[in-house]
Protein backbone atom coordinates (compact mmCIF):
# COMPACT_ATOMS: atom_id res chain seq x y z
CA UNK A 1 0.00 0.00 0.00
CA UNK A 2 0.95 3.61 -0.49
CA UNK A 3 0.08 5.67 2.57
CA UNK A 4 0.35 9.45 2.84
CA UNK A 5 0.67 10.67 6.43
CA UNK A 6 0.36 14.29 7.49
CA UNK A 7 1.50 15.53 10.90
CA UNK A 8 0.31 18.88 12.24
CA UNK A 9 2.18 21.46 14.26
CA UNK A 10 1.34 20.00 17.68
CA UNK A 11 2.39 16.53 16.51
CA UNK A 12 5.87 17.87 15.63
CA UNK A 13 5.91 20.56 18.32
CA UNK A 14 9.35 19.74 19.71
CA UNK A 15 12.27 17.39 19.11
CA UNK A 16 10.82 14.62 21.27
CA UNK A 17 7.55 14.72 19.34
CA UNK A 18 9.40 14.64 16.01
CA UNK A 19 11.20 11.53 17.28
CA UNK A 20 7.84 9.96 18.18
CA UNK A 21 6.55 10.77 14.69
CA UNK A 22 9.66 9.11 13.21
CA UNK A 23 8.87 5.94 15.18
CA UNK A 24 5.28 5.94 13.93
CA UNK A 25 6.41 6.46 10.33
CA UNK A 26 8.95 3.64 10.77
CA UNK A 27 6.22 1.24 11.97
CA UNK A 28 4.17 2.06 8.89
CA UNK A 29 7.19 1.37 6.66
CA UNK A 30 8.00 -1.86 8.54
CA UNK A 31 4.45 -3.08 7.83
CA UNK A 32 5.40 -3.21 4.14
CA UNK A 33 3.96 0.11 3.01
CA UNK A 34 5.40 2.86 0.87
CA UNK A 35 5.20 6.08 2.86
CA UNK A 36 5.05 9.77 1.99
CA UNK A 37 5.02 12.07 5.03
CA UNK A 38 3.79 15.67 4.87
CA UNK A 39 4.69 17.89 7.82
CA UNK A 40 3.65 21.26 9.20
CA UNK A 41 5.92 23.72 10.94
CA UNK A 42 6.57 23.07 14.61
CA UNK A 43 3.77 24.61 16.68
CA UNK A 44 4.36 28.30 17.28
CA UNK A 45 7.03 28.66 14.58
CA UNK A 46 4.78 30.24 11.96
CA UNK A 47 3.46 32.81 14.44
CA UNK A 48 7.03 33.61 15.45
CA UNK A 49 8.00 34.24 11.83
CA UNK A 50 4.96 36.46 11.35
CA UNK A 51 5.98 38.48 14.41
CA UNK A 52 9.47 38.88 13.00
CA UNK A 53 8.04 40.26 9.76
CA UNK A 54 5.71 42.66 11.57
CA UNK A 55 8.65 44.03 13.54
CA UNK A 56 9.78 45.64 10.31
CA UNK A 57 6.47 46.23 8.50
CA UNK A 58 2.76 46.33 9.26
CA UNK A 59 2.07 45.18 5.70
CA UNK A 60 4.98 43.04 4.54
CA UNK A 61 5.16 41.98 0.90
CA UNK A 62 3.15 38.77 0.25
CA UNK A 63 6.01 37.44 -1.88
CA UNK A 64 8.53 37.83 0.94
CA UNK A 65 6.03 36.44 3.45
CA UNK A 66 5.71 33.26 1.38
CA UNK A 67 9.47 32.87 1.29
CA UNK A 68 9.65 33.49 5.04
CA UNK A 69 6.75 31.31 6.19
CA UNK A 70 7.70 28.34 4.02
CA UNK A 71 10.85 27.99 6.12
CA UNK A 72 9.00 26.45 9.07
CA UNK A 73 7.90 23.35 7.18
CA UNK A 74 11.31 22.92 5.57
CA UNK A 75 12.92 22.80 9.02
CA UNK A 76 10.49 20.11 10.22
CA UNK A 77 10.86 17.97 7.10
CA UNK A 78 14.65 18.05 7.32
CA UNK A 79 14.65 17.18 11.03
CA UNK A 80 12.26 14.27 10.51
CA UNK A 81 14.34 12.89 7.64
CA UNK A 82 17.49 13.16 9.79
CA UNK A 83 15.73 11.31 12.65
CA UNK A 84 14.61 8.52 10.31
CA UNK A 85 18.08 8.15 8.82
CA UNK A 86 19.56 7.83 12.31
CA UNK A 87 17.06 5.01 12.95
CA UNK A 88 18.37 3.18 9.90
CA UNK A 89 15.71 4.16 7.34
CA UNK A 90 16.47 5.67 3.96
CA UNK A 91 14.57 8.96 4.02
CA UNK A 92 14.72 12.14 1.97
CA UNK A 93 13.25 15.57 2.70
CA UNK A 94 11.75 17.60 -0.14
CA UNK A 95 10.51 21.18 -0.35
CA UNK A 96 7.25 21.85 -2.14
CA UNK A 97 9.21 22.75 -5.26
CA UNK A 98 11.30 19.58 -5.13
CA UNK A 99 8.11 17.54 -4.66
CA UNK A 100 6.71 19.02 -7.88
CA UNK A 101 3.84 20.99 -6.35
CA UNK A 102 2.91 23.76 -8.82
CA UNK A 103 0.48 26.50 -7.80
CA UNK A 104 -1.06 29.67 -9.17
CA UNK A 105 0.67 32.97 -8.39
CA UNK A 106 -1.61 34.25 -5.60
CA UNK A 107 0.86 34.70 -2.77
CA UNK A 108 -0.13 33.60 0.79
CA UNK A 109 -3.26 31.78 -0.44
CA UNK A 110 -2.20 29.93 -3.58
CA UNK A 111 -4.12 27.04 -5.10
CA UNK A 112 -2.50 23.88 -6.38
CA UNK A 113 -2.63 23.62 -10.17
CA UNK A 114 -0.69 20.42 -10.72
CA UNK A 115 1.68 17.96 -9.05
CA UNK A 116 4.52 16.44 -11.05
CA UNK A 117 4.96 13.17 -9.17
CA UNK A 118 8.11 12.05 -11.02
CA UNK A 119 10.58 12.85 -8.23
CA UNK A 120 8.45 11.31 -5.48
CA UNK A 121 7.78 8.21 -7.59
CA UNK A 122 11.50 7.72 -8.22
CA UNK A 123 12.38 8.00 -4.55
CA UNK A 124 9.66 5.52 -3.59
CA UNK A 125 10.98 3.05 -6.17
CA UNK A 126 14.35 3.29 -4.46
CA UNK A 127 12.68 2.30 -1.18
CA UNK A 128 12.94 5.70 0.44
CA UNK A 129 10.55 7.34 2.87
CA UNK A 130 9.67 10.68 1.28
CA UNK A 131 9.20 13.60 3.69
CA UNK A 132 7.56 16.65 2.10
CA UNK A 133 7.37 20.15 3.54
CA UNK A 134 3.64 20.95 3.56
CA UNK A 135 1.83 24.26 3.03
CA UNK A 136 4.02 25.30 0.09
CA UNK A 137 4.63 25.00 -3.61
CA UNK A 138 6.18 26.84 -6.50
CA UNK A 139 4.69 29.00 -9.25
CA UNK A 140 5.47 28.47 -12.93
CA UNK A 141 7.70 31.54 -12.68
CA UNK A 142 9.75 29.86 -9.94
CA UNK A 143 8.39 31.87 -7.00
CA UNK A 144 7.82 30.19 -3.65
CA UNK A 145 4.10 30.11 -2.74
CA UNK A 146 2.10 29.09 0.32
CA UNK A 147 -1.40 27.63 0.44
CA UNK A 148 -2.97 29.55 3.30
CA UNK A 149 -4.80 28.21 6.34
CA UNK A 150 -4.87 24.40 6.46
CA UNK A 151 -2.25 24.31 3.71
CA UNK A 152 -0.40 21.23 4.97
CA UNK A 153 -3.62 19.21 4.95
CA UNK A 154 -4.17 20.38 1.38
CA UNK A 155 -0.64 19.32 0.43
CA UNK A 156 -1.23 15.84 1.85
CA UNK A 157 -4.61 15.35 0.16
CA UNK A 158 -3.35 16.65 -3.18
CA UNK A 159 -0.28 14.39 -3.06
CA UNK A 160 -2.44 11.40 -2.11
CA UNK A 161 -4.72 12.08 -5.06
CA UNK A 162 -1.90 12.64 -7.55
CA UNK A 163 -0.01 9.55 -6.39
CA UNK A 164 -3.10 7.33 -6.26
CA UNK A 165 -2.45 6.59 -2.57
CA UNK A 166 -4.54 3.95 -0.84
CA UNK A 167 -5.00 6.10 2.25
CA UNK A 168 -4.28 9.60 3.54
CA UNK A 169 -3.88 9.83 7.30
CA UNK A 170 -4.17 13.26 8.95
CA UNK A 171 -2.55 13.20 12.39
CA UNK A 172 -3.49 15.92 14.88
CA UNK A 173 -3.91 16.25 18.65
CA UNK A 174 -7.46 14.79 18.58
CA UNK A 175 -8.32 11.20 17.78
CA UNK A 176 -11.14 11.67 15.31
CA UNK A 177 -14.49 13.31 14.61
CA UNK A 178 -17.06 13.23 17.41
CA UNK A 179 -20.85 13.37 17.42
CA UNK A 180 -20.44 16.77 19.07
CA UNK A 181 -17.80 18.73 20.94
CA UNK A 182 -16.78 16.53 23.93
CA UNK A 183 -16.13 19.70 25.93
CA UNK A 184 -19.85 20.49 25.69
CA UNK A 185 -21.27 16.97 25.97
CA UNK A 186 -19.09 14.46 27.81
CA UNK A 187 -21.10 11.58 26.31
CA UNK A 188 -20.08 12.52 22.77
CA UNK A 189 -19.04 9.46 20.77
CA UNK A 190 -16.25 9.15 18.22
CA UNK A 191 -17.58 8.53 14.71
CA UNK A 192 -15.98 5.57 12.89
CA UNK A 193 -17.00 6.64 9.38
CA UNK A 194 -18.45 9.85 7.98
CA UNK A 195 -19.19 11.03 4.45
CA UNK A 196 -17.38 13.87 2.72
CA UNK A 197 -20.58 15.95 2.67
CA UNK A 198 -21.21 15.51 6.39
CA UNK A 199 -17.59 16.38 7.18
CA UNK A 200 -17.90 19.51 5.05
CA UNK A 201 -20.89 20.59 7.11
CA UNK A 202 -19.02 19.98 10.36
CA UNK A 203 -15.97 21.84 9.08
CA UNK A 204 -18.06 24.82 7.92
CA UNK A 205 -19.50 25.09 11.41
CA UNK A 206 -16.18 25.40 13.14
CA UNK A 207 -15.03 21.80 13.71
CA UNK A 208 -11.26 22.17 13.77
CA UNK A 209 -10.31 18.63 12.83
CA UNK A 210 -10.08 19.44 9.11
CA UNK A 211 -10.42 22.53 6.93
CA UNK A 212 -13.15 22.78 4.28
CA UNK A 213 -10.70 23.01 1.40
CA UNK A 214 -9.04 19.73 2.36
CA UNK A 215 -12.33 17.83 2.54
CA UNK A 216 -13.54 19.34 -0.75
CA UNK A 217 -10.32 18.27 -2.45
CA UNK A 218 -10.51 14.78 -0.95
CA UNK A 219 -14.04 14.41 -2.31
CA UNK A 220 -13.00 15.69 -5.74
CA UNK A 221 -9.99 13.34 -5.91
CA UNK A 222 -11.79 10.43 -4.19
CA UNK A 223 -9.14 10.20 -1.46
CA UNK A 224 -10.00 8.15 1.62
CA UNK A 225 -9.07 10.30 4.62
CA UNK A 226 -8.48 9.15 8.17
CA UNK A 227 -8.09 11.71 10.93
CA UNK A 228 -6.48 10.40 14.12
CA UNK A 229 -4.22 11.37 17.01
CA UNK A 230 -0.43 11.18 16.86
CA UNK A 231 -0.36 10.74 20.65
CA UNK A 232 -2.10 7.35 20.87
CA UNK A 233 -2.90 4.29 18.75
CA UNK A 234 -6.70 4.70 18.79
CA UNK A 235 -8.58 4.11 15.56
CA UNK A 236 -9.49 7.39 13.92
CA UNK A 237 -12.43 8.52 11.79
CA UNK A 238 -12.61 7.51 8.11
CA UNK A 239 -13.93 10.24 5.80
CA UNK A 240 -15.10 8.62 2.59
CA UNK A 241 -17.85 8.34 -0.02
CA UNK A 242 -21.38 7.93 1.28
CA UNK A 243 -21.76 4.57 -0.46
CA UNK A 244 -18.79 3.20 1.51
CA UNK A 245 -20.76 3.54 4.76
CA UNK A 246 -23.01 0.51 5.18
CA UNK A 247 -25.09 1.51 8.22
CA UNK A 248 -25.60 5.24 7.95
CA UNK A 249 -27.35 6.76 11.00
CA UNK A 250 -30.14 9.28 10.42
CA UNK A 251 -28.20 11.97 12.29
CA UNK A 252 -24.42 11.80 12.58
CA UNK A 253 -23.83 14.68 14.93
CA UNK A 254 -24.69 18.06 16.39
CA UNK A 255 -22.58 21.18 15.87
CA UNK A 256 -22.51 24.55 17.60
CA UNK A 257 -21.29 27.78 16.03
CA UNK A 258 -21.08 30.78 18.37
CA UNK A 259 -19.42 33.00 15.76
CA UNK A 260 -22.78 34.25 14.53
CA UNK A 261 -24.57 37.60 14.44
CA UNK A 262 -27.98 38.56 13.08
CA UNK A 263 -28.98 41.64 11.14
CA UNK A 264 -32.67 42.48 10.80
CA UNK A 265 -34.04 45.11 8.42
CA UNK A 266 -37.59 46.12 9.30
CA UNK A 267 -40.22 47.84 7.19
CA UNK A 268 -38.27 47.86 3.94
CA UNK A 269 -40.13 48.36 0.68
CA UNK A 270 -41.55 45.08 -0.59
CA UNK A 271 -40.54 45.49 -4.23
CA UNK A 272 -38.64 43.41 -6.80
CA UNK A 273 -34.87 43.74 -6.60
CA UNK A 274 -34.54 44.97 -3.01
CA UNK A 275 -33.16 41.66 -1.70
CA UNK A 276 -30.81 41.40 -4.68
CA UNK A 277 -29.49 44.90 -3.95
CA UNK A 278 -28.85 44.11 -0.28
CA UNK A 279 -27.14 40.76 -0.75
CA UNK A 280 -25.16 41.63 -3.86
CA UNK A 281 -23.74 44.64 -1.99
CA UNK A 282 -22.72 42.40 0.91
CA UNK A 283 -21.19 39.91 -1.54
CA UNK A 284 -19.19 42.68 -3.19
CA UNK A 285 -17.73 43.44 0.24
CA UNK A 286 -16.85 39.73 0.72
CA UNK A 287 -19.22 39.42 3.68
CA UNK A 288 -20.44 35.84 4.06
CA UNK A 289 -24.21 35.65 4.53
CA UNK A 290 -25.53 32.38 5.94
CA UNK A 291 -29.18 32.07 6.96
CA UNK A 292 -31.87 34.35 5.47
CA UNK A 293 -35.52 34.78 6.40
CA UNK A 294 -38.04 37.23 4.91
CA UNK A 295 -41.49 38.11 6.23
CA UNK A 296 -43.87 40.05 3.99
CA UNK A 297 -46.34 42.43 5.63
CA UNK A 298 -49.69 43.70 4.43
CA UNK A 299 -48.72 47.35 3.96
CA UNK A 300 -46.20 47.05 1.15
CA UNK A 301 -43.26 46.47 3.49
CA UNK A 302 -41.22 43.45 4.51
CA UNK A 303 -38.75 42.36 7.18
CA UNK A 304 -35.51 40.62 6.19
CA UNK A 305 -33.26 38.90 8.71
CA UNK A 306 -29.95 37.23 7.97
CA UNK A 307 -26.85 36.03 9.75
CA UNK A 308 -23.18 36.83 9.20
CA UNK A 309 -20.03 35.71 11.05
CA UNK A 310 -19.75 37.73 14.25
CA UNK A 311 -16.23 38.83 13.34
CA UNK A 312 -17.66 40.45 10.20
CA UNK A 313 -20.50 42.26 11.99
CA UNK A 314 -18.83 45.68 12.22
CA UNK A 315 -18.00 45.59 8.52
CA UNK A 316 -21.58 44.54 7.73
CA UNK A 317 -22.94 47.37 9.91
CA UNK A 318 -21.00 49.95 7.93
CA UNK A 319 -22.18 48.49 4.63
CA UNK A 320 -25.85 48.36 5.67
CA UNK A 321 -25.86 51.89 7.06
CA UNK A 322 -24.37 53.25 3.83
CA UNK A 323 -26.84 51.24 1.80
CA UNK A 324 -29.79 52.94 3.54
CA UNK A 325 -31.98 49.97 2.78
CA UNK A 326 -33.99 50.56 5.93
CA UNK A 327 -34.36 53.20 8.61
CA UNK A 328 -34.88 50.44 11.17
CA UNK A 329 -31.88 48.10 11.36
CA UNK A 330 -31.24 45.82 14.33
CA UNK A 331 -28.00 44.00 15.14
CA UNK A 332 -27.72 41.06 17.53
CA UNK A 333 -24.52 39.20 18.32
CA UNK A 334 -25.96 37.23 21.26
CA UNK A 335 -27.03 34.29 19.15
CA UNK A 336 -25.69 30.83 18.31
CA UNK A 337 -26.30 28.40 15.47
CA UNK A 338 -27.07 24.81 16.41
CA UNK A 339 -27.10 22.28 13.57
CA UNK A 340 -27.90 18.61 13.20
CA UNK A 341 -26.08 16.85 10.36
CA UNK A 342 -26.64 13.49 8.68
CA UNK A 343 -26.93 12.09 5.17
CA UNK A 344 -29.57 9.69 6.50
CA UNK A 345 -31.92 12.62 7.02
CA UNK A 346 -32.82 12.87 3.35
CA UNK A 347 -34.55 9.48 3.41
CA UNK A 348 -36.34 9.87 6.74
CA UNK A 349 -39.30 12.09 7.58
CA UNK A 350 -39.92 13.74 10.93
CA UNK A 351 -36.27 14.53 11.68
CA UNK A 352 -36.92 18.25 12.08
CA UNK A 353 -39.94 17.61 14.28
CA UNK A 354 -37.78 15.77 16.82
CA UNK A 355 -35.49 18.81 17.12
CA UNK A 356 -38.32 21.32 17.40
CA UNK A 357 -40.15 19.27 20.03
CA UNK A 358 -37.01 18.63 22.09
CA UNK A 359 -36.10 22.31 22.22
CA UNK A 360 -39.69 23.43 22.87
CA UNK A 361 -39.88 21.05 25.84
CA UNK A 362 -36.98 22.98 27.41
CA UNK A 363 -38.50 26.38 26.48
CA UNK A 364 -35.72 27.18 24.01
CA UNK A 365 -37.08 29.48 21.31
CA UNK A 366 -35.94 28.90 17.71
CA UNK A 367 -35.42 32.28 16.06
CA UNK A 368 -34.42 31.20 12.54
CA UNK A 369 -34.38 27.89 10.66
CA UNK A 370 -32.45 26.74 7.59
CA UNK A 371 -32.63 23.27 6.06
CA UNK A 372 -30.92 21.20 3.38
CA UNK A 373 -30.93 17.51 2.48
CA UNK A 374 -28.39 16.67 5.18
CA UNK A 375 -28.54 19.57 7.64
CA UNK A 376 -31.00 21.49 9.80
CA UNK A 377 -29.65 24.68 11.37
CA UNK A 378 -31.42 26.70 14.05
CA UNK A 379 -30.61 30.07 15.56
CA UNK A 380 -31.16 30.29 19.32
CA UNK A 381 -30.12 32.75 22.02
CA UNK A 382 -26.41 32.33 22.71
CA UNK A 383 -27.02 31.52 26.39
CA UNK A 384 -28.96 28.41 25.32
CA UNK A 385 -26.48 27.21 22.68
CA UNK A 386 -24.64 24.56 24.69
CA UNK A 387 -27.83 23.36 26.38
CA UNK A 388 -29.45 22.96 22.96
CA UNK A 389 -26.51 20.82 21.81
CA UNK A 390 -26.89 18.48 24.79
CA UNK A 391 -30.67 18.25 24.33
CA UNK A 392 -30.40 17.41 20.63
CA UNK A 393 -27.53 14.99 21.18
CA UNK A 394 -29.77 13.01 23.50
CA UNK A 395 -32.91 13.42 21.39
CA UNK A 396 -31.29 11.66 18.42
CA UNK A 397 -29.76 8.89 20.50
CA UNK A 398 -26.19 9.99 19.88
CA UNK A 399 -25.25 9.51 23.55
CA UNK A 400 -25.31 5.74 23.07
CA UNK A 401 -24.15 5.47 19.47
CA UNK A 402 -22.01 2.37 19.02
Amino acid sequence: MLIVQKYGGTSVGDLERIENVAKRVARTKDAGNDVIVVVSAMSGETNKLIEYAHHFSKNPSPREMDLLLSAGERVTSALLAIALKEMGYDAIALTGRQAGIYTDDVHTKARIDEIDTTTMQNHLKEGKIVVVAGFQGITREGEVSTLGRGGSDLSAVAIAGAMGADLCEIYTDVDGVYTTDPRIERRAQKIDKISYDEMLEFASMGAKVLQNRSVELAKKLNVNLVTRSSFNDNEGTLITKEENIMEQPIVSGVALDKNQARITLRNIKDEPGIAAKIFSTLADENINVDMIIQNVGQDGTANIGFTVPENELEHAKNVMEKLEASENIEFDSNIAKVSIVGVGMKSHSGVAGIAFSALAKENINIEMISTSEIKISMIVAEKYGELAVRILHEAYGLDNRS
